[in-house]
């Protein structure tokens, strides 16, 4: 009896383990259920909806993207180091004067090949500036192969933006939606279209791997990183997010660098396409300063808190900033209610505000904070630039040169002593400027026995000057002074 009452005890616990295990199994199945549809739910959001995973191509978005993108072919004529480099130029190297002066006399013909987008239906494209900025021709193909002439209504060097008109506006054109650059976020995905080496309507995908990247092309840098690849002949092409919007406009590579392209971003590409096209010029706004970057010795001299802000290391006299009360020392923490970290914080929020209009600075100044609201001036080089046309048009007299202003940065480079005078940067094939000497590189001290102090006494001395009158032009060359002599021919 107490032997089956074992057994019977010894029974009933088997059967109760595996009735536990199995209760145990199937409740710890639910919970995976559970927690599987939990991650889910957590996850889902991750894989954005326009993402191709359904389908698993980018054909749609190439399909509708093509059609706008057309291959840019441009005849000009171009400079190079080759025959007829100054020895001021063979010293310095051709990089200093590119910096400084921009490329070499047109000299040589050349043909170049890019690619661009349409942006409105009357024929509006953007290319990048570099594709078009020496053609005298420029021709468009669009994807079914016909054939158009553009005319360049504008281009900025500063952001490598150039706007296009297909066939004068006559015609009717497929075209893209420009979308909203601040909204794509890093890892997005996003295909390139364009014409690489040649090979026209040239799909490629990737992702967005960085935004606002500085790549040291000048003080707008902002570029948009992706690793979708682009190459030779993808400059001026779009860059798509996956509704089939233009967020960005191919424009860089990384020398030796797989997968490494940047693109300017449509929001600042749309504020350059839109000046452009209203008036032929882009206006940037000017604080008249000169920056440095405020590093935690100099941070620690000034009392201030931390290194974030950027030092003013010069105000310039009856410049905006000066007329604010700015000076030289100070430290600019805000703009517009923007903090500035960086000098090309300061130079992008300042170039971009319109001039006339008036922003609020904070700035650190005696240990402590004060807060100074500055009109925003128009920058110098603009202004020289909206009168250009003016001055060579109507049988105007050609110089057959143009100067610019001698900056500190100059200066230094050049080793000159003073900021007085104007400096050469580039002198016209065949004019008379080249046949009495003048070289790109040599400093403008007089002009027929007047000073020149400046750009400002250059333009007055100059502006009445007609063809046929003679000029007397006392020039520096490094060390040596010298007088060169010649007639005004006709503009």
């Amino acid at each position: 009896m107490i032997q089956l009452r074992r057994s019977v005890f010894f029974t009933s616990l088997v059967v109760a383990a595996l009735v536990g295990v199995a209760l145990g199994a199937f409740s710890v199945g639910r919970a995976e259920q559970r927690r599987s549809r939990q991650l889910a739910a957590v996850e889902a959001p991750i894989l954005p909806v326009q993402m191709p995973l359904t389908t698993g191509t980018f054909a749609k978005v190439a399909e509708a993207i093509k059609p706008a993108v057309i291959n840019v072919t441009t005849v000009g004529r171009s400079g190079g180091g080759g025959p007829g480099r100054t020895p001021f130029e063979e010293f310095f190297g051709e990089e200093f004067f590119r910096r400084f002066f921009g490329d070499l006399p047109e000299r040589m013909p050349q043909r170049s090949l890019g690619s661009g987008v349409i942006v409105d239906a009357t024929g509006i494209a953007l290319t990048n500036a570099h594709v078009v900025e020496n053609a005298n021709n420029i021709e468009v193909v669009t994807l079914d192969g016909s054939k158009h002439k553009a005319k360049l209504i504008g281009l900025d060097k500063k952001t490598d933006v150039a706007v296009l008109k297909l066939d004068d506006g006559k015609g009717t054109f497929a075209h893209a939606r420009l979308g909203d650059s601040d909204k794509i976020s890093v890892g997005d995905w996003v295909i390139a279209v364009g014409s690489p080496f040649g090979l026209q309507s040239t799909v490629t995908a990737g992702i967005i791997s960085a935004k606002a990247r500085q790549i040291g092309q000048g003080p707008f840098d902002d570029f948009l990183q992706t690793d979708a690849a682009i190459n030779p002949g993808n400059s001026g092409g779009p860059l798509v997010n996956m509704q089939g919007e233009v967020i960005g406009i191919n424009t860089a590579i990384v020398a030796g660098g797989s997968g490494i392209g940047f693109a300017i971003p449509s929001n600042m590409a749309r504020r350059i396409y839109t000046e452009l096209q209203a008036k032929g010029r882009v206006t940037r706004g000017w604080l008249g300063v000169s920056i440095q970057p405020l590093t935690s010795e100099l941070a620690k001299s000034f009392g201030a808190k931390d290194n974030k802000g950027v030092l003013l290391s010069e105000v310039m006299a009856d410049s905006p900033a000066a007329k604010a009360g700015l000076q030289s020392g100070d430290i600019l923490l805000e703009f517009q209610g923007k903090k500035m970290e960086a000098p090309a914080d300061l130079q992008r929020a300042v170039g971009f505000a319109a001039p006339g209009t008036s922003a609020k600075v904070k700035v650190w100044r005696d240990g402590g904070e004060k807060t100074l609201e500055v009109k925003i001036g128009e920058a110098p080089e603009d202004q020289r630039e909206a009168r250009a046309p003016g001055q060579r048009g109507g049988g105007a007299p050609a110089l057959g040169l143009e100067v610019r202003p001698i900056t500190p940065d100059v200066a230094r480079q050049l080793n000159l002593r003073v900021t007085e005078g104007v400096i050469v940067a580039r002198v016209e094939d065949g004019s008379p400027a080249e046949e009495a000497g003048i070289q790109r590189g040599d400093v403008i001290r007089e002009i027929n026995r007047q000073k020149v102090r400046s750009m400002t006494d250059f333009e007055k001395i100059t502006k009445d000057t007609k063809e046929g009158d003679r000029l007397t032009v006392l020039l520096q060359r490094g060390v040596m002074s010298l007088y060169v002599a010649f007639t005004v021919g006709k503009g």
